[in-house]
């Protein structure tokens, strides 16, 4: 057991902290739950794997919102310029497409999955699947480790004859090790990397918050994120697989704009989905939990303004004036959109387009430029991509992924309170945690230090 660090989850973060660990010199093992490691990491990207983004630190950081400011010291360390030479130097090549989004050149998340797993075969890690790990194992710190020791809030934790007395919270409780698959497995250090909630049939059922706040530490509450949104009424149905490319999408709650993103957006029978919508979602989410009323008008011709989509319209009504309204808007819209389009501006299909007046004329522009879908609900875990929430980020010392309660025990990835948008950025945190994670674990085994 001498230098053992114990990785609980092999995806992202865990792979690259049970690699990085080996490298530093100490005995890894990695406890997977599922049959085999990597199984989100093979799906993601809608299987090609967006590894990370070659956006400036600054852009890149702006991603994560309010919380991305805890990345800094991550990065610092480890960051997509490290982590494009990590995979390269491997014998895997990427290629770079639009937005800075980063890709296996093969266009195969498997590759990555492949890659990590010859890497850690070739370090020595142990790699046990099908090994579910239920409870974490703490002592409490002698005393002579902690002179101002202050009692706080007693926690049960520990199973058999260990620390099964209370023990407190802060840095009074020491890692031993975990329990997997009801028996104890001892460690000198624990890396937990467990995921989220999202996708839960890769094995992602949020575990680790669980054995988180057995520790004592605050779980942000856990919501589906990048997941697509429920609208009322039919139009969605009617419109459902329809994919629009270029649009504008603004975000409405409580009758004000809050935000908003121009791209791919997909219609779902039950509502909207693409990478706008995503985007947004978590803002949506967060403010349909509040009760807040939540509305997206969607702009179909944001290249052109008010006027000028005025001007296209009369030109095509009156160049085409003995032809029937459901066949001159062909022309303006895909061919889904024409009969919702007249139906919702109250248009007869059959009528002609020179006997259109300057009123109906109207009325196309303005749905044209801001179609309303009120916003009803959103998807669930099995359908985000990933999860907003997790262990509370004031409780991680960002300098070395290790938890402010409990030495010994370090986490990262996708189960701290960290989440951005689509483009690869989550997943390079993952990486970028993982191997901080895994670096000051086994540097703290390290009796040279």
């Amino acid at each position: 057991m001498r230098n053992r660090v114990i990785v609980v989850g092999g995806g992202a973060a865990g792979l690259m902290a049970a690699g990085q660990a080996a490298i530093a010199g100490a005995d890894v093992v990695l406890l997977e739950k599922m049959k085999t490691p990597g199984r989100k990491v093979r799906i993601s990207g809608k299987g090609r794997c967006n590894v990370t983004n070659i956006a400036q630190l600054a852009e890149f950081i702006s991603h994560f919102g309010r919380n991305g400011r805890f990345l800094h010291q991550p990065f610092h360390r480890f960051f997509s310029p490290d982590l494009i030479a990590f995979f390269e130097t491997r014998g895997l090549a990427l290629v770079k497409e639009r937005g800075g989004r980063v890709f296996p050149a093969s266009s195969r998340a498997g590759d990555v999955v492949d890659m990590f797993t010859a890497w850690l075969t070739e370090l020595g890690v142990s790699v046990r699947p099908s090994s579910r790990v239920s409870e974490l194992l703490v002592t409490d710190k002698p005393a002579w480790l902690d002179h101002n020791r202050q009692p706080q809030k007693a926690l049960q934790a520990g199973r058999g004859g260990m620390a099964r007395s209370q023990v407190q919270r802060c840095s009074e409780q020491v890692i031993q090790g975990v329990v997997c698959n009801s028996n104890e497995v001892y460690g000198n250090a624990v890396i937990v990397a467990t995921g989220g909630a999202s996708y839960p049939a890769t094995g992602s059922t949020g575990d680790g918050y669980q054995l988180s706040a057995a520790l004592g530490h605050t779980i942000i509450t856990p919501r589906p994120a990048l997941v697509p949104v429920t609208t009322a009424g039919g139009m969605a149905a009617r419109l459902a697989g329809l994919h629009l490319r270029n649009i504008s999408v603004n975000l409405f709650i409580n009758n004000k704009k809050k935000g908003g993103d121009f791209g791919e957006l997909l219609f779902m029978k039950y509502g909207l989905s693409g990478p706008v919508i995503l985007t947004l979602s978590t803002q949506i989410v967060d403010a349909l939990s509040a009760g807040d009323k939540v509305e997206l008008h969607l702009d179909v011709k944001p290249a052109l303004d008010t006027k000028k989509l005025d001007a296209r319209l009369l030109r095509d009504l009156t160049k085409r004036h003995n032809e029937p309204m459901d066949s001159v808007l062909r022309g303006l819209m895909p061919q889904k959109m024409v009969a919702v389009c007249l139906d919702k501006t109250g248009i007869s299909p059959s009528r002609l387009a020179g006997e259109i007046r300057a009123a109906e004329r109207k009325s196309l522009r303005n749905w044209l430029k801001c179609i309303v879908f009120q916003i009803t609900g959103y998807r669930g875990f099995k359908e985000a991509i990933i999860t907003c929430g997790g262990v509370d980020l004031a409780e991680i010392n960002s300098r070395t992924m290790e938890s402010k309660l409990c030495s010994g025990l370090y986490l990262a990835g996708e189960l701290l309170d960290l989440q951005a948008d689509t483009g690869g950025y989550n997943l390079q945190a993952a990486f970028s945690t993982g191997w901080l994670a895994g670096r000051s674990a086994a540097k703290a085994l390290d009796p040279r230090g």
